[in-house]
């Protein structure tokens, strides 16, 4: 290894569905995952050589590389460790995990996938649907027994885990792309005067299609906590809430792109949330959320 390899605090396996991954909790606090074992998260033989420097092998086809977004980009280097027994060995941040997942999925959503890819973007929802209510964090600490480590109160640990002590500074995190198709959606005139001006509705639409959607109690927490003068993204933590954030954006934005109107969106939107969960949200016939 050229780099110094860091230690490893614990190491376990991570069972997705009927997938096993080796993970880690490194002595510098970043959880990995084997490299090898991020082709098998998506279903893929693993491949060494990469068509694209710089770029993994698991996600090098041409295609995909104008939809990777700049969190992925930040965790596409390989980590070089030594497990518990001083075994050398590589992998990746395990935030990757549902970063990549979300690079097919969002691939998907755009209508460039090739056939050979469409397995791949099958065990990717499959991925996000499991990682996205804890987080990958909790997972690799319940997975290596580090959970016992540090706090044992479950919820408050996921709690924190999504929601940073401090305020993080403030940075774009919902693409114009989302308001740009609430807009088109409702047959508004998106323009930049009116995109500052947006309705108040638009704020309880993205609180029940993005922000309710993370794990049970954030959304609660985060209109108890958040000063007024803050947004609620710049509370959620860039290990674990911002990934998992980005990703229900683009989720949701896929969704929007594929309707033709409010109502087609939200029908569509239920169904997807049926198929995880039993559906709670009721809508009128415009397609809004009744009171």
């Amino acid at each position: 290894m050229s780099e110094k390899a860091l230690k490893s605090l614990a190491d376990g396996v991570l069972k997705i569905g009927d997938t096993e991954l080796d993970v880690s909790v490194l002595e510098n606090g970043v959880r990995v995952v084997k490299q090898t074992d991020v082709f098998r998260a998506l279903g893929r033989d693993p491949r060494g050589n990469s068509r694209i420097d710089q770029i993994p092998a698991f996600m090098d086809a041409k295609n995909l590389q104008s939809l990777i977004s700049s969190d992925l980009q930040a965790v596409i280097k390989r980590v070089p460790y030594l497990d518990k027994n001083n075994k050398e060995k590589e992998g990746f941040n395990a935030d990757i995990l549902p970063l990549v997942a979300d690079l097919y999925l969002k691939a998907r959503d755009a209508g460039v996938l090739v056939a050979t890819q469409i397995d791949t973007a099958k065990k990717a929802e499959m991925l996000i649907r499991s990682l996205a209510r804890v987080g990958i964090t909790a997972l690799v600490d319940e997975a290596t027994g580090y959970q016992y480590e540090r706090e044992r109160d479950e919820l408050q640990k996921i709690l924190k885990a999504y929601i940073s002590e401090e305020l993080l500074k403030w940075e774009k995190r919902f693409p114009d792309d989302f308001y740009k198709e609430i807009f088109r959606l409702n047959g508004w005139d998106f323009t930049v005067s009116g995109i500052k001006k947006r309705p108040g509705i638009i704020g309880k639409w993205t609180n029940t299609l993005i922000y309710n959607e993370l794990p049970a109690g954030v959304l609660q927490e985060l209109k108890e906590n958040t000063p007024k003068h803050a947004r609620y993204h710049q509370r959620l933590t860039p290990d674990i809430g911002q990934p998992n954030l980005t990703a229900q954006i683009y989720k949701v934005i896929g969704i929007m792109q594929s309707s033709d109107n409010m109502q087609e969106m939200w029908e569509r939107f239920k169904k997807i949330k049926a198929r995880e969960q039993d559906d709670s949200v009721e809508f009128d016939e415009n397609g809004r959320i009744k009171e």
